[in-house]
């Protein structure tokens, strides 16, 4: 396992649900910039999932 597999699992969220190609969804990501601090919205539609998701 990589040092950044053990960041990145520490970071996971277990309550969002299932979802898969064809569902909309909207995702809110806290972005920081210095000091400041804000929560920027990114909105698709899921077209594939591969991998480990």
């Amino acid at each position: 396992m990589k040092s950044t597999d053990i960041v990145d699992a520490q970071h996971l969220r277990s309550d969002i649900p299932a979802f898969g190609p064809g569902d909309e969804l909207k995702v809110h990501v806290k972005v920081v910039e210095g000091n400041k601090e804000r929560v920027q919205v990114f909105q698709g539609n899921v077209i594939a999932r591969q991998g480990s998701g």
